[in-house]
Formats: C-alpha cells, sequence, structure tokens
C-alpha cells in the first residue's frame, strides 16, 4: 500500500519536507513480487542525522546486492509531522516504496547513542508494531530487532527487542534473513524462529534468559533457556581489506549534518585508551589497502558527486600505510578539486609530511584529543601522549600554516583532581606561548586554540566499567573550576556541556533489563529525541526512575566490584574481563600499557580470532 497520496498534502505544512519523500540519486527501487524478504533499516534519530551514518549506508548496500532482499530506509519524523501523522492515522512508512514498515520482515534499529531509546518506542508506536516483544504473538513478522554499538549492553531495551545483532552485522544480517525465509517459508512461528537464530553467532535473543537479581539490585544469575547458548559471541569481518563497501550512496535533496563521501580506512584501535569503548569493542585492528582504499574512494565519488570526502576511523593516522594512501588518494581529489578531510587524527604519529599533503587539501583548523590536561592523567586513561608530543605537533600545524587548533579533553576522569581541570587551560596556554615565540610563525592571524570538555561516562567493556561518574554537584564544581581556569586567556575558549544527558547516558549504558520499564514509562510521559536539548526532559526521567523504584546511583555512581555479575557479562566482545581488571588496577598507579603494535597486552581477541592481529 504505497501511502503517496496521504503524505503528499500533509509537506507544505512541514519544516524540511524533503526528509520525508525519499526518490533520492542513489536510492534502490525494487519490484516487491521479485523480493523474498524485506528489511526496514531504522535510525532512531532524524533524517539530517541519520543520513550521515556511515553504518547504516554500509548495510543498505550490502543487503540490496541480494536481488531477492529489499532494504529501505526508516527515520523519526520530527515533531511537527509526526503530529500530523498521528492525526491522520498515517503509519511509518520506508522512504523507498513509501508503504508501511508493519508489513515488512524485518525492522530494524540501529543503536549508537543510548538516548535514542525513547524514539525506537515511538517508532514501533508510530508504525503500528506492539513495543513489547511479549505482545507480538506468534505471527513471524515483523521481526524487531538492533545492532551497533550501543548492542554491547542489550539490556534496557531488550523487552522490545526480538533479536540483536552483536558485532559487525555485514555478515551475520543476511544469516539470519536466510534463515528467516527458510523458515517463514515452512511455516514457523516466531518462537520457533528466534530459538534457531539464537544458535547463529552474533545473534542475541533476549526472551531466551532469564535474569535473577539479589537483593541489593545486582544480578544473582542470568539463565538461558530453549538451548540458546551460555554466552554469545560476536561477529566480526577477518578479510576487512575484501569487505564489501558501498559504490554509491543516497544523496539527499536537504542537507544533511554530514553531506558528503565517506570511506572506511581501517576499523578497531590498537591504542587501548582505557575510556574508550569503540577502542575495545571494534578489535582486532584491521587495515584497507591503500589501492583498495583509493579505489572505493574514487568510485564513491564519481558515482555521488560529492566534492568532499572524508575518511573515516578511529585513529586515521596510525594507518600503517597513510602517507602512501594520501599521495595515492591526492593524485585524483587535487585534479577534481575534492576536499579530502581526515578525523581522528593522533598528536604522536602526526608529521610534517603528513601536514604538506593536508595543506594541499584542506584549510580548515586541526583537532587533535589530548583528553586530560596534565600528564598524570593522561597516564591513568592510557593516552600515551605527551606534552612534548602535542608541543611537536603543533608546531608543526603552526609552521603549515595553521592559526587555530582545536583540543578535546574530558573531565570526571577516574582519580581526576581540581589540578586535572586546571592543567586543561595550562596546557593550552602553553600552547599559544609556544605559537608566539616561532620565528617563523604565520603572519596576520593571531593563534586561537578552542578547548572542548566532554562529561566522562563509564561504558562496558571497558577497563573503567568498574568506575563510578561523578555526581552532578562534582561535575558542576569541575565545571565552575575550568570557568575561573579560562578567564583572562584571551587566546582560549572552553566550551562544556550541562550534564543532565551524560548522567541519563551513563544509567542507560550501564543499565539491566529493570530500565525498559524506566524507558517505557519516560516515554509515555513524552520523553522523544532525548539527545537534543530542546527536548529534553531530565525531570521526567527522574520521575520514572522513581516511579520504579530505582536511583541513577545504584546505575551510574557507584563503583562495582570485580566479582559483580554485569548486566552484559553474556555478551562476548573478545576483550577477557580479567584483561580490563588488570588494567584497572594500572590505571589505579598511572601505569601505561604499549600499544597493540608495541606489544600485544593480551586482551583476549587472539584466543577468538586464532591468529595475532600484526602479522
Amino acid at each position: 500500500m504505497n501511502l503517496f497520496e496521504k503524505i503528499e498534502p500533509l509537506l507544505l505544512n512541514v519544516q524540511k519536507p524533503a526528509r520525508y519523500i525519499g526518490g533520492e540519486m542513489g536510492s534502490i527501487m525494487k519490484n516487491p513480487e521479485d523480493v523474498k524478504a524485506r528489511f526496514a533499516f531504522c535510525f532512531p534519530d532524524r533524517y539530517d542525522v541519520g543520513m550521515s551514518n556511515l553504518g547504516m549506508k554500509v548495510l543498505y548496500s550490502v543487503i540490496n546486492q541480494r536481488p531477492e532482499y529489499w532494504c529501505e530506509r526508516v527515520f523519526a519524523p520530527d515533531e511537527d509531522f509526526e503530529t500530523l501523522m498521528r492525526e491522520n492515522q498515517l503509519p511509518l512508512y520506508a522512504l523507498e516504496s513509501l508503504e508501511p514498515i508493519r508489513d515488512f520482515d524485518f525492522i530494524g534499529f540501529t543503536l549508537g547513542y543510548e538516548l535514542c531509546y525513547t524514539n525506537i518506542l515511538n517508532m514501533l508506536d508510530l508504525a503500528g508494531v506492539p513495543v513489547w516483544q511479549k505482545d507480538r504473538g506468534e505471527n513471524i513478522s515483523p521481526i524487531v530487532c538492533a545492532g551497533g554499538s550501543c548492542a554491547c549492553n542489550p539490556e534496557p531495551i531488550a523487552d522490545f527487542i526480538d533479536l540483536f545483532f552483536i558485532g559487525e552485522g555485514e555478515e551475520v544480517d543476511l544469516e539470519v534473513m536466510d534463515l528467516y525465509v527458510k523458515m517463514r517459508d515452512a511455516g514457523a512461528t516466531r518462537s520457533a524462529f528466534l530459538q534457531a537464530a539464537a544458535q547463529i553467532q552474533g545473534v542475541y535473543v533476549p526472551s531466551l534468559y532469564d535474569i535473577q537479581y539479589n537483593a541489593d539490585g545486582t544480578i544473582q544469575s542470568v539463565t538461558p533457556k530453549c538451548g540458546a547458548p551460555a554466552v554469545v559471541k560476536k561477529r566480526i569481518i577477518d578479510n576487512f581489506d575484501a569487505c564489501p563497501s558501498p559504490e554509491e550512496f543516497v544523496v539527499p535533496f536537504a542537507e544533511i549534518v554530514h553531506d558528503r563521501a565517506v570511506t572506511e580506512v581501517l576499523r578497531g584501535c590498537l591504542r587501548g585508551c582505557r575510556f574508550c569503548q569503540a577502542g575495545f569493542l571494534y578489535r582486532p585492528f584491521r587495515e584497507k589497502m591503500p589501492e583498495t582504499i583509493c579505489k572505493q574512494s574514487k568510485k564513491l565519488i564519481d558515482n555521488t558527486g560529492y566534492d568532499e570526502l572524508s575518511l573515516c576511523s578511529l585513529s586515521t593516522s596510525d594507518h600503517s600505510k597513510i602517507e602512501e594512501m594520501m599521495d595515492g588518494l591526492l593524485t585524483f581529489t587535487e585534479n577534481e578539486h575534492i576536499n579530502l578531510s581526515l578525523p581522528s587524527l593522533r598528536v604522536d604519529n602526526f608529521s610534517t609530511g603528513l601536514m604538506n599533503r593536508l595543506r594541499r587539501v584542506r584549510s580548515s583548523g586541526l583537532t587533535f584529543a589530548p583528553e586530560a590536561g596534565t600528564q598524570r592523567l593522561r597516564d591513568v586513561i592510557n593516552k600515551n601522549v605527551t606534552e612534548e608530543e602535542l608541543m611537536r605537533t603543533c608546531k608543526i600545524a603552526f609552521q603549515g600554516g595553521q592559526t587555530s587548533v582545536k583540543l578535546y579533553f574530558m573531565m570526571g576522569l577516574p582519580t581526576e583532581t581540581d589540578d586535572d581541570i586546571r592543567g586543561i587551560i595550562e596546557l593550552a596556554q602553553r600552547v599559544v606561548d609556544m605559537f608566539y615565540e616561532m620565528e617563523q610563525r604565520p603572519k596576520g592571524k593571531p593563534v586561537q586554540i578552542s578547548c572542548s570538555v566532554a562529561t566522562f561516562v563509564p561504558k562496558p567493556f571497558t577497563p573503567f566499567e568498574f568506575h563510578p561518574q561523578d555526581t552532578r554537584e562534582m561535575i558542576a564544581h569541575k565545571q565552575s573550576v575550568l570557568e575561573e581556569a579560562v578567564r583572562g586567556h584571551k587566546r582560549i575558549r572552553a566550551s562544556w556541556h550541562f550534564p543532565d544527558t551524560s548522567i541519563l547516558e551513563a544509567v542507560l549504558a550501564k543499565g539491566d533489563r529493570r530500565l525498559c520499564k524506566v524507558i517505557y514509562d519516560a516515554w509515555k510521559s513524552g520523553c522523544v529525541f532525548d539527545a537534543w536539548s530542546e527536548y529534553f526532559r531530565f525531570d521526567l526521567w527522574m520521575q520514572a526512575m522513581e516511579a520504579n523504584g530505582l536511583t541513577v546511583e545504584f546505575y551510574a555512581n557507584r563503583e562495582r566490584t570485580y566479582d559483580e555479575i554485569f548486566p552484559w557479562d553474556h555478551i562476548d566482545y573478545f576483550v577477557d574481563k580479567s584483561f580490563l581488571i588488570r588494567e584497572n588496577e594500572k590505571a589505579k598507579r598511572a601505569e601505561t600499557t604499549q600499544h597493540c603494535r608495541l606489544k600485544c597486552s593480551a586482551c583476549g581477541v587472539t584466543k577468538e580470532t586464532g591468529h595475532p592481529c600484526f602479522v
């Protein structure tokens, strides 16, 4: 049932109607009669954000490469269009076919940020699909699934989802769809399919696990049933260089957050920063060869018409052949006037050669992440960056003509003191001083150092998963210390944000299955788009917590013992908990661990992959 006739009259009454009409260049159309299974890929945020997401682009391409499957895009409607949808009984639909997603075989959500959870419930409700998994009956479709980085702790939304994809989805998504078609055509029920799907590595079916709690609220046991595995192991793509990559993107009609071509150059990280969840979730470290990157990038630029290319990774400058890769990319980006951007540059391997190449394609300021203002605290978090390396890097940037540098920091890190907070501004001032001490500094423009300071959130599968987050009062105090420290520094700007979103993020990141009812109650009371400040209602979330007898302090502000059973302990991302404990103890002693190329830290990944990370 194409909904165009119901959609068209509403578009003149909303902002950015191009979000809701589909038909963009690069969107994939198929004949429904030739398709065996349909997948609604749902991004639980606005079109402008979701269309910038590389994971969505990759899986959209991977699924649609199979002629018998059709993957379509779905985004959360903004408030104005949602109101009209509900008033006109217009169900949530996919942009390619403009057909209701309740009629699809799969409704899949990507989980990139915990504060999007209420949008998942809202989108299911708009679609006309029961929000609670238990209410969907035995009809095999639609299967509500989810994957992405936040799926590492699926428990806070476990009661809403039929199955989770754990780890990288390029292969496991298709395996599950193949199984589904086979069992659906044989007349299987939803329960039978979910029990069979649970046998596939990388698939977690939460309804097949019973959770028992101790009197103090901690988890007593997680018990699988119906043959489900006791531990669910993640999936990885072993040969990343041969991994499917999109040859074209859907090019939006409206402006989006990151409106450019994107090529993934490596996956994983070798650094072991103790605060960084992604660095542990995406192990092992894998690179694409420079010729693969250049070939994929050129094809993407040719097919989309973009005039900007961004290289995507957790640490682009850690690519072992970055200068060879840059030389290859420059052969066509310079000639075709394509702007080339390299986010995620490291302070300790930024070279004059790389700077000279960047000067040919980039005029904006550079961004680096010292993360902490003092060397002691950088050692605690295992950043493995010294002040001398930061100064050397900034000097290279200034010699290359840069006059603005942005530095990323965090506050609320374990063992942090007020002196560490003041150290942020003191470090930035030393960069300023160094600029004016240079004889060959850029003339005509003053230097500008921007310090962006985020609130630290301890996350699962990191050495800091045991640590409490700073309380609201502690964060407010540290922000006042930072504000006082930056006062009077003309060449330094410091920015920070209100901490309530970070507090809720910590609760949801480290939460258990009891939070499902909290999320449901918060949504019913009006919470949606919690990641957007104009919609965020911390008071409603606190009311929902209190109504369910739960507290922020239990989830976010208490230290957890090494022997406690965590809500995510039955999910295996190949990093041993014993390794995380060792790293936590080293953090308390401010001892660093060398990165993976220099020495294997025995994190556990090689036991699962069957080969060393570096050969």
